[in-house]
């Protein structure tokens, strides 16, 4: 057979590998202990992994001292709109992240006029035409456009419902109930991943137990997931996971826990008894998992403070009932009530002080970007409460917030978890342009490299295998995504290399427009978007779709 070798090297050289990664310490995302080794790539794809140092390759990349890893997984972005206005997410790829999920309750799509003209002050914000009304319509301009990173979406339930109930305090008729489902088929049918909620913000708060067990069982039927921001994140945290749960078990879908959390002071050092409530669900049967990503304060609508019933009708009803003084009077009676019936977020913080507002679309309001409730009370003289009012009204519901409001020991409990995955729960941003205006919460910009920095090198709560494989292996396995997550010959080629000593989150609540440092390469379907620590500016990411 040695008349073959010089068909075999001559094959070789004629068709080489378009990248070798030399001498690496690969940690695969599996959780098994690193390993060195070259990974070949050829067409996107990983082709070969092993010791390659006589392989032809048309670009070699050096990684002696780097960690090679498969790229991470947001289990959690926003970036369904600013991808449309910055598609390289310089915020994400500069993180380590190759793949995000988005669409947490209010999805991209479906879409009609009604809904389009009620959010239009964020498509004027952004500066975006919704010329799509389906997923697969959005999912076409997404690949006509390009984008830097790999995008998979949920299908809102909540949007679903404003599709065909509008923002209503009402339930759908058995007829509304089945156009419902019949989008939720629509979206799985065009690559939806699943079925998501939102269940603090209305209108979904309005939502019965039935009727997302209903919703949720048509994705069931398409292999897709159930993924929630549950009813309650605060006192009545236990109920609102047996709800999940209940889903869960009567539609027959596995349930992902979005952004597991203790909110509130008067519930800090609950995670142990959430955690064993977990574990009891998953031993009963139920395929329950959760992400998180491990800081202290949450981001979301500054709107979301006010009680669900004043939702009713949408954002321009709200606004309106902030001006009326009996309607004023009833939620400022509210907010200084704590209640378990619903989700009171101005009790779960320290006081005004832990509220910083983050995004507004009133360009009056610029200058508030970055300060706290209790300074703009006190640059306006009023009392906290009516700040925030008046801010909402300014802005027409549109202010963004961080709000500090859980504890460190229950954050990292909940890292610590082996079902816990992380998620960056922030849209993809950039530190200049439109979106470099805005004055996100940190994570945005910090989420995985604050975890190796700090609870991988600084702290020692995680190894480093092991916090790879809740950025990859883990999240690609919940996703169902059987060609990701792992370093293993014939998997896509997302592939990140980085220091393990230096790499480290750079964005703070002070000054959040930051990128992270210490990604060297980043690597999408076998092409660099970073590239010995820069920004490539490919736009090589794919759509990932429910099959």
């Amino acid at each position: 057979m040695a008349f073959l070798l010089p068909i075999l090297l001559l094959a070789a050289a004629t068709n080489p590998y378009d990248i070798v990664i030399r001498d690496g310490r690969i940690v695969d995302g599996t959780g098994s202990p690193w390993y060195a080794g070259d990974v070949a790539i050829r067409g996107g794809r990983i082709a070969a992994i092993g010791r390659l140092a006589d392989a032809p390759a048309r670009r070699i990349v050096n990684a002696r001292g780097l960690v090679v890893a498969p790229g991470f997984i947001d289990m959690l972005g926003q970036s369904e709109l600013t991808i449309l206005v910055n598609p390289h997410l310089p915020s994400k790829i500069y993180q380590g992240i190759t793949t995000e999920i988005t669409g947490e309750g209010s999805s991209i799509a479906p879409l009609n006029d009604a809904v389009t003209q009620a959010d239009h002050v964020t498509y004027e914000h952004y500066g975006v035409e919704p010329t799509w009304r389906t997923f697969r319509e959005y999912f076409a301009r997404l690949r006509k456009q390009g984008m830097g990173i790999n995008l998979a979406s949920y299908v809102g339930a909540t949007q679903v419902r404003r599709v065909v109930l509008g923002d209503g305090n009402r339930a759908p008729t058995a007829a509304e109930l089945e156009r419902m489902k019949a989008l939720v088929r629509d979206a799985m049918r065009d690559g939806a991943v699943g079925l998501s909620t939102s269940l603090q913000y209305a209108p979904a708060p309005y939502a019965t137990t039935e009727e997302l067990i209903a919703l949720a069982g048509e994705a069931a039927k398409f292999g897709g997931i159930y993924a929630s921001h549950i009813r309650n994140e605060g006192d009545s945290i236990l109920t609102a996971l047996d709800e999940a749960f209940r889903i869960g078990r009567e539609a027959g879908i596995p349930v992902e826990i979005w952004h597991l959390k203790a909110a509130g002071k008067a519930n800090w050092g609950r995670m142990p008894e959430i955690v064993a409530h977990i574990e009891e669900a998953r031993r009963s049967g139920v395929d329950v998992a959760a992400d998180t990503y491990a800081y202290p304060a949450w981001f979301n609508s500054f709107s979301a403070v006010i009680p669900p019933w004043a939702h009713d009708g949408g954002d321009k009803k709200l606004v309106e009932r902030l001006k009326d003084p009996a309607a004023r009077a009833r939620i400022r009676r509210e907010l200084e009530t704590p209640s378990s019936e619903w989700n009171n977020e101005w009790q779960e913080v320290a006081g005004p002080e832990s509220i910083l507002v983050g995004a507004v679309q009133n360009p009056k309001l610029v200058p508030l970007e970055g300060k706290n409730i209790a300074e703009i009370a006190r640059l306006w003289n009023k009392d906290p409460i009516d700040t925030a009012f008046d801010l909402l009204i300014e802005d027409e519901a549109f202010t963004e917030v961080a709000m500090v409001g859980m504890s460190e020991p229950d954050v990292a409990l909940a890292l610590q978890q082996p079902w816990v995955s992380i998620c960056n729960d922030s849209q993809g941003t950039a530190p200049d342009g439109l979106l470099g205006k805005e004055h996100p919460h940190p994570r945005a910009y910090g989420t995985f490299p604050r975890i190796l920095r700090k609870y991988v090198r600084e702290e020692k709560k995680l190894t480093l295998e092991d916090a790879i494989r809740k950025f990859t292996a883990l999240p690609a396995q919940r996703m169902r995504f059987a060609d990701r997550g792992v370093l293993k010959a014939g998997m896509w080629a997302d592939v990140v290399i980085f220091d393990p000593e230096t790499i480290r989150d750079v964005a703070t609540f002070e000054n959040p427009n930051q990128l992270s440092e210490g990604m060297r390469f980043v690597l999408v379907n076998g092409v660099p978007v970073i590239d010995e620590g820069k920004m490539t500016n490919a736009l090589p990411g794919k759509v990932l779709e429910r099959r």
